[in-house]
C-alpha cells in the first residue's frame, strides 16, 4: 500500500480542470504505468464514496483518483457506475475543457451518489467530477489512445446549506414558544387547525389580517414553518399551529 502524501502546512493540491487533463490524464492514458504523488487509483465500482477518502494519497475536503472505466456491457460504451450500496448518477450537462487558444482537450461530467437502486435511489451529498479526454486537435488525438478509458475523478462531500441568521433566530423562537406552551394550548385538528396546508395558510392569513380579532397578529417562525397567533380577545393566549406538507 502506498504511503499517503503529507504536504507542508498551507499547501494544497488544487489543480485546474485544464491541468488535470494535460498534466495528469494525458500522461496516464499514454502510459498506464504513470503515477502521481497526489492522485491515487481506485475502482469506483468496488468502493463506496465514504471509503474513498481513506484510499486517497492526499486531500482534506476533496480527493483525486485515476480510474479505469468499467463498461456495463463488453461491446458497449455505457459505463457501469453501480456499487454494492448504490450508484452514481450523472447530473447536468458535460462541460468542455480547453487548452491554449480554445483547443478542446477534455470534458467534465458531474455525478451524484444515490443509495439503493434506480429509480428509487436516495440522493446523498457525495459528488464526483469525472474528467475524460476529448478532441482531436493540435495537442493530441483521442483515437490514438487505447480503448481502455482512463479518467480522473475528483470526489467531495457537498456541505449542506447553512440557515441564515433570521432562520436560526426563527427556529430558536419556535422551539422556545412550543416548549413553553401548555399542552392544552397547542391546538390539533379538532381545534380548527387542519392538516391541509392550504387551509392552514388561510388561517394564518386571516389572523395576520386581523379577522380573528382586533388584536390578532401572525408570527411566522422559519425554518420549522410554525406560526403563533396572539389574540387578546381569547384570554391573552398564544395559539399555535404548523404549516404541514
Amino acid at each position: 500500500m502506498e504511503e499517503p502524501l503529507f504536504l507542508p502546512p498551507g499547501f494544497r493540491f488544487h489543480p485546474t480542470d485544464e491541468e488535470i487533463i494535460t498534466c495528469y490524464l494525458m500522461e496516464k492514458a499514454a502510459d498506464p504505468s504513470f503515477w502521481s504523488v497526489a492522485i491515487g487509483e481506485a475502482s469506483f465500482n468496488e468502493s463506496e464514496p465514504w471509503d474513498l477518502p481513506g484510499k486517497a494519497k492526499t486531500g482534506e475536503k476533496e480527493w483525486y483518483f485515476f480510474c479505469l472505466k468499467d463498461r456495463k456491457y463488453p461491446t458497449g460504451i455505457r459505463a457501469n457506475r453501480a456499487t454494492a450500496s448504490g450508484y452514481w448518477k450523472a447530473t447536468g450537462k458535460d462541460r468542455e475543457i480547453f487548452q491554449g487558444k480554445g483547443e478542446l482537450v477534455g470534458m467534465k461530467k458531474t455525478l451524484v451518489f444515490y443509495r439503493g437502486r434506480a429509480p428509487r435511489g436516495v440522493k446523498t451529498n457525495w459528488v464526483m467530477h469525472e474528467y475524460r479526454l476529448e478532441g482531436n486537435g493540435l495537442f493530441f488525438n483521442v483515437s490514438a489512445f487505447p480503448r481502455d478509458e482512463w479518467v480522473v475523478c475528483k470526489v467531495y462531500r457537498k456541505r449542506k446549506a447553512q440557515p441564515s441568521a433570521a432562520e436560526r433566530m426563527g427556529g430558536a423562537l419556535a422551539n422556545e414558544l412550543l416548549v413553553a406552551a401548555p399542552p392544552h394550548q397547542i391546538p390539533d385538528e379538532s381545534a380548527g387547525f387542519s392538516s391541509s396546508r392550504n387551509e392552514d395558510m388561510e388561517i394564518a392569513a386571516s389572523a395576520s389580517a386581523g379577522v380573528t380579532g382586533d388584536s390578532a397578529h401572525l408570527v411566522e417562525l422559519s425554518p420549522e414553518r410554525c406560526f403563533a397567533i396572539h389574540d387578546l380577545g381569547f384570554d391573552n393566549e398564544w395559539k399555535y399551529g404548523v404549516f404541514l406538507g
